[in-house]
């Protein structure tokens, strides 16, 4: 597979690159490890100011990294721009707050005394160079909330991001070198997922993380799994919004509408099954319907488009698949569900699909069961909380969900009872590194962000001090 920067709105190459080889990947393990021997030894001041550093020049080249991510695969420009800000906000973030989250626990005194020590604490230390293997959907931001909590805990990284997006990619390695960080802490890799094995396999690789597809994360698992190295994952999503008698109707359409799109409809965390109670069903289906249609899709280098294209002519080709397959069966397209004809100026050429809402999807279509990775929305009617729960339910995933009620009743059922990672009401699921992210079922296992996510690569070191082991 060509590492190129193709841009989507237009089909265009713009620039492309070797892939490294065997050579070059080695001295980059190697570097990686002659890093963490020294780095895992800073203190925390030190690692923080290297982080603040970073965050400062990620905010200097924010107007710069936002086209190269906009121009590599496809997201609105103002949401390049956010997507920037976010990552130094949560560079800041854990700088400010790795100490205290990696602070030496220290257990009740009688139980300390219980186990025949006469002191005893857990101590977090760090496991090594972890390997990321990353998507292009998010090219700073899945990547930043990996690497900043990995960096300040004293791990080193490579990376190994989305074949499409190998400008942000190498960006990333510059940035981080640029900060002052120590050579070898973080550093890219260009390489195609078929190098990808003997990589983890190496005996200098500590750990794995993964944001991607079900099939990538099994296959990252898998050989993880014979190796017996710790691994992150988080794959696919498929977050039902359900919408209550109780709820804001009219608050509710609107934000179901930058749930969904968000990204460009792109995002394992994006809203895609729209389960609305009966009692407000004709109210929400008319204003979710009717803003979903009135977005303006196109080039997205300018301010005014609300969606751009997809990543990739097979992203477009597969979403227009499991729309055929739902409107064969008999599901209703109640706006779009189709290219948009009208484009000109070379964005014909480009991959979009207009935003979508389906209705009278069934448990036979594909639609159903697999995840829509574009603007396209499925609309459920529920005759009452226990038919929306199983619906919601009603999925191999389990990143989020989102839902909209006053009752307190209702959000604890749901808190109790939706099975996802997260339960977010009255609001959209979104990720801050002050809480913990990920999900259950298909959709992976592990945390990112919070302090969940420094201690995943942690060896959470028990220590033990026998009687008479206390410095005279």
């Amino acid at each position: 597979m060509p590492i190129a920067t193709v841009n989507p709105a237009n089909g265009e190459t713009l620039r492309t690159f070797d892939a490294h080889g065997e050579k070059e990947i080695e001295q980059r393990i190697s570097a990686a490890a002659r890093a963490f021997r020294t780095y895992r030894t800073t203190g925390f001041a030190d690692r923080a100011r290297l982080l603040n550093r970073a965050a400062d020049l990620l905010d200097e080249d924010r107007p710069e990294i936002a086209r190269t991510m906009t121009t590599e695969m496809g997201k609105p420009l103002a949401a390049a721009r956010a997507e920037a800000a976010k990552c130094a906000k949560a560079m800041r973030w854990y700088a400010a707050h790795a100490e205290r989250l990696l602070a030496d626990e220290h257990p009740d005194q009688a139980d300390v005394e219980d186990s025949g020590a006469s002191r005893a604490l857990v101590r977090y230390r760090p496991l090594g160079t972890v390997l990321a293997v990353m998507p292009w959907n998010f090219p700073l931001w899945q990547v930043v909330r990996f690497a900043a909590p990995a960096l300040m805990a004293g791990n080193t990284a490579l990376l190994k991001h989305a074949s499409n997006v190998p400008q942000t990619a190498l960006y990333l390695g510059d940035l981080f070198g640029r900060a002052g960080f120590p050579d070898g802490c973080f550093q890219t890799l260009l390489i195609g997922s078929g190098a990808v094995e003997a990589i983890l396999r190496d005996p200098r690789i500590a750990a794995a993380t993964l944001t991607g597809s079900e099939p990538a994360g099994r296959s990252v698992a898998s050989v993880a799994g014979d190796e017996i190295k710790k691994t992150v994952l988080e794959l696919g999503g498929s977050d039902p919004f359900l919408v209550l008698p109780s709820a804001d109707v009219a608050k509710a359409a609107a934000t179901a509408v930058t749930a969904r799109v968000q990204n460009n409809g792109q995002s394992c965390i994006a809203a895609k099954r729209f389960i609305v109670h009966t009692d407000v069903y004709d109210a929400f289906a008319e204003r979710f319907t009717a803003a979903m249609g009135a977005l303006t899709v196109g080039d997205p280098l300018q301010e005014a488009t609300d969606v751009g294209p997809l990543s990739s002519e097979r992203g477009r080709a597969d979403l227009e698949e499991l729309v055929d397959d739902a409107v064969g069966q008999g599901a209703t397209v109640l706006c779009g569900g189709r290219r948009p004809p009208t484009l000109g100026g070379g964005l014909e050429h480009g991959w979009f699909y207009e935003p979508t809402v389906l209705t009278g999807v069934t448990p036979g279509m594909r639609l159903h069961r697999e995840e829509t990775f574009g603007p396209v929305a499925t609309l459920y009617r529920a005759a009452d909380l226990d038919e929306a729960l199983d619906l919601a339910n009603d999925t191999s995933f389990g990143l989020s969900s989102n839902v909209w009620t006053r009752d307190q009743g209702e959000m604890d059922r749901c808190v109790r009872d939706l099975e996802a990672g997260g339960v977010f009401f009255n609001g959209m699921t979104a990720s801050h590194p002050a809480l913990p992210f990920g999900g259950i079922k298909r959709s992976g296992y592990g945390r990112e962000l919070a302090g969940h996510g420094i201690r995943e690569f942690c060896n959470a070191t028990t220590v033990w001090y026998g009687p008479g082991s206390d410095p005279r």
